[in-house]
């Protein structure tokens, strides 16, 4: 582990921001940070937290698991960090969270595969049951699939949600009719593009990290399969759209919280302040990356709510916090961030948002 440069500070609040720098994730890495940055900017002219300056810490996230909890603790056991947040993945949250929930405050941004209940984590973004289960169903019902095929890595996240979807698709009479996890970094896509031919099936759940589904995304184009199986990602944001091509995103759909072309005002207003602050040429502010917006937000609105930092007294009163950010007006329950959901299809190399997905029954007719 490398030696830590901060040390604690009594005029500032510092958070460990742990996002990926390397690895699969680290396409979306530099939004993660800058989309943290930018909030943490908007927190401190508002006059920061408790009246100290808000300061990020960042952490690579993409480092293994037990690295970069060794890196976290150590940033909070020295009182150099009273909080973290950020976009890792779940195998990192595992590890990390039994360390340091307990003393301060845990904000994860990344979707995951649900059911953390560990005492002061916080989490702001998807989960299957409002993300995969009505995309499904939509599909279903509106592009006929019944044979799902799933292609994730070889991790907690994929594999929790692919047995979510084996329920989901018997929802809509269909079944998951195969199953493929690969590790973290594969690049050779031969094998399971000849399982998805031979198994029949008509959509494909991919579950796969940042340059990994890139590189699945040019081999499954490649092999020609997108002319008879849709996909559906809930991991996919514009910059790996762009790293994957357009002639790779043909027929490919996404659901999210967020995504970089909805015409809302809280989305235009966020762009806004992105573009000013960061340039043009800045990496795009896709789901990934504004995830981490919202994790600076939500930290700091626990702590105002609390007036403290004591993680006893910021927990009970979590159910009481709410936030305004480019998601629009959110408020946690049960300690989860109840947000809109949206589905949307690749168009070239950008997303075209058709419908705003509901995790009841109702029908959700694309517009």
């Amino acid at each position: 582990m490398r030696r830590s440069i901060w040390h604690a500070d009594d005029t500032s609040i510092g958070v460990a921001l742990v996002h990926p720098m390397r690895g699969p994730a680290g396409i979306f890495g530099p939004a993660c940070g800058l989309c943290a940055q930018l909030a943490a900017d908007e927190v401190n002219r508002n006059g920061g937290v408790l009246g100290r300056e808000l300061r990020l810490v960042p952490v690579d996230g993409g480092a293994p698991p037990h690295r970069v909890a060794d890196e976290v603790e150590t940033l909070v056991a020295s009182g150099a960090v009273h909080g973290v947040t950020g976009w890792h993945i779940s195998s990192v949250r595992q590890v990390l969270a039994p360390r340091i929930a307990h003393r301060v405050p845990y904000v994860y941004t990344a979707l995951y595969e649900g059911g953390e209940r560990t005492d002061g984590v916080y989490l702001t973004s998807e989960t299957p049951a409002a993300q995969l289960r009505p995309a499904m169903r939509l599909l279903a019902d509106e592009r006929r699939i019944r044979r799902w095929y799933v292609v994730g890595n070889n991790y907690v996240w994929p594999r929790r949600t692919a047995l979510a979807a084996h329920g989901y698709a018997r929802e809509s009479g269909g079944v998951v009719c195969g199953e493929t996890y690969l590790p973290l970094g594969t690049e050779e896509f031969g094998p399971v593009l000849r399982a998805i031919e031979r198994s029949a099936a008509d959509g494909v759940l991919m579950l796969l990290v940042g340059s990994d589904a890139v590189r699945f995304n040019r081999a499954f184009a490649s092999a020609g399969l997108p002319v008879r199986a849709p996909r559906l990602s809930t991991l996919m944001d514009e910059n790996m759209l762009l790293a994957s091509g357009a002639d790779a995103t043909t027929d490919l759909y996404s659901a999210a919280g967020f995504f970089a072309s909805l015409a809302n005002q809280d989305t235009l207003d966020f762009h806004g302040l992105y573009a000013r602050r960061f340039g043009i040429e800045a990496p795009l502010p896709g789901s990934l990356g504004e995830s981490c917006y919202e994790g600076v937000l939500l930290l700091a609105a626990l702590v105002e709510r609390a007036r403290t930092l004591d993680v006893t007294a910021i927990g009970a009163g979590a159910d009481k916090v709410s936030y305004e950010g480019p998601r629009g007006h959110l408020r946690l329950r049960r300690r989860h961030v109840s947000q809109r959901i949206y589905l949307a299809r690749a168009d070239g190399l950008d997303f075209d948002v058709l419908t705003e997905l509901r995790p009841d029954r109702q029908d959700h007719r694309p517009h």
